[in-house]
């Protein structure tokens, strides 16, 4: 595929393979570009955004609503694109695909809703004669960098607030899933996107994300993916808008009143679904002492239930890890946890890049499993006997994006949604629950800043205060 650039779909000599992380299979290219490229990129934005600054509001509604309208006529294409080139099965893939029509349809009808509100200068004494208002205002151009693991819809979540807001946006999607991207934005050229409002460039992260990261004149980074590289890009962005969202080690609750059958499928779910590669994993399940054996016992038996395979294949459950990299490291991980003490309950095996759905109890604090984010279908079992303890083993990692609690008991869940340190907690639903329209984001290492469309377009937008001197 070709990546579009200033309008036009260019190519360039040098490519990258696009590789099916299941078999190593070519599915296509993409251009490899420069530093040079994204210099360019960049100029053509500052065009760009004095184009999309300028378009009322009904033409910004009129090409969000029709690209959604392309996405859906194109719906299996877009699924079967996503499912070969990421990690997805193409049941998760068909599900991002709807999702992704919803995230554009919602910034559509946001479009309509950037409003500023009144200000009673004549508060202040010697004000009397002043009146005036706050107007929201897109600040320029926003750098969008986004991952592998929801290479549709979180490229979505960044592109349509900025059109929405009238912001120009330069994509650089993960390299190993870029083709998912430039279909979107095929489909927003088609709907009628001016030249250079949206762009997707494909390259190395190294060289063309520094120069996106650094120059000035891109006003905001907004960034999905890993916390080193997060930490790597605020040393070296500079004074601009930032919104990250880094990852996590969520925990879910499960309480001795909970609705057993529900708790377990959920958490089943998930822990496992994109094979764990997932912000929103069910990393640590902190399960009451009382039914903590029939809970591990109906789990395992759930998780060994799992079908591992072909992605494509309508039956498989759970696809592959992105790649053998990747798939290494969360072998690492299982194996140091074990070698400190940690008891194997299922899974724990790897054949090329896909790892079997695992369960560990008994994690000693000193192994990364414990603390890091394993980004891997690998799942840790917990026991507490008071809520006050499950809620300290909840909050005991550096991360806060969800979490999540199974109880049939109100005054327990709004107790712990106050004392559980994150941006959402899910009360008898997984940590993976989500909806677009809601903020989301989380504290400590998980990140900085909002997504959602609203509360994306609220970060995309400045107020600027008008005063009328009577």
């Amino acid at each position: 595929m070709k990546m579009l650039f200033n309008g036009e779909w260019v190519d360039l000599p040098e490519k990258r393979v696009i590789r099916n992380p299941q078999d190593g299979s070519e599915i296509d290219t993409v251009p490899l570009a420069g530093a040079d490229v994204m210099k360019s990129a960049i100029d053509y934005a500052v065009e760009g955004f004095e184009r999309s600054r300028k378009m009322p509001t009904h033409q910004r509604i009129s090409i969000l609503q029709k690209a959604a309208d392309l996405i859906q006529e194109r719906h299996e294409e877009f699924s079967q694109t996503l499912a070969k080139e990421g990690i997805k099965t193409i049941s998760e893939a068909r599900k991002e695909v709807t999702r992704c029509i919803e995230t554009i349809r919602i910034s559509a009808e946001e479009s309509r809703r950037i409003v500023g509100k009144t200000i009673p200068f004549d508060q202040m004494p010697g004000s009397e004669n002043r009146f005036g208002y706050y107007i929201r205002m897109p600040i320029g151009i926003i750098g969008a960098i986004t991952p592998f693991n929801d290479p549709l819809n979180l490229v979505a979540h960044k592109v349509g607030p900025a059109i929405a807001s009238g912001n120009a946006i330069i994509v650089k999607p993960h390299s190993h899933t870029p083709l998912s991207a430039l279909l979107l934005a095929e489909v927003i050229h088609e709907a009628g996107i001016p030249p250079a409002i949206l762009q997707v460039i494909t390259g190395r992260g190294s060289i063309i994300g520094d120069v996106l990261v650094t120059d000035p004149r891109v006003r905001m980074i907004s960034f999905t993916g890993g916390r080193g590289t997060g930490e790597d890009i605020m040393k070296r962005v500079g004074l601009k808008k930032i919104g990250m969202e880094l990852g996590s080690n969520s925990p879910v609750i499960v309480m001795d009143d909970c609705d057993m059958k529900l708790a377990v499928e959920s958490s089943v779910s998930g822990a496992f679904w994109a094979a764990g590669q997932n912000c929103l994993h069910a990393q640590r399940i902190i399960i009451h002492d009382s039914i903590y054996d029939e809970f591990s016992k109906l789990f395992i038996a759930a998780t060994k239930a799992y079908k591992v395979g072909d992605k494509l294949d309508e039956s498989t459950d759970m696809g592959p890890i992105v790649n053998d990299e990747e798939a290494t490291r969360v072998e690492n991980m299982v194996k140091e946890a074990i070698d400190k003490g940690a008891t194997l309950l299922t899974g724990g095996k790897r054949k090329g890049t896909f790892y079997d759905p695992t369960v560990l109890e008994n994690i000693p604090d000193t192994c990364s499993l414990a603390s890091d984010e394993v980004y891997g279908p690998v799942c840790t079992f917990h026991r507490f006997k008071t809520l006050d303890e499950a809620i300290d083993i909840a909050n005991s990692v550096d991360f806060g994006l969800q979490s999540a609690i199974f109880t049939n008991d109100l005054k327990t869940a709004i107790y712990a949604s106050h004392e559980l340190q994150c941006g959402g907690v899910m009360v008898n639903d997984s940590t993976d629950y989500r909806i677009d329209a809601m903020p989301f984001g989380g504290i400590k290492g998980s990140g900085l800043g909002r997504e959602g469309i609203e509360f994306a377009v609220h970060e995309m937008t400045e107020p600027k205060v008008v005063c009328f001197n009577l």
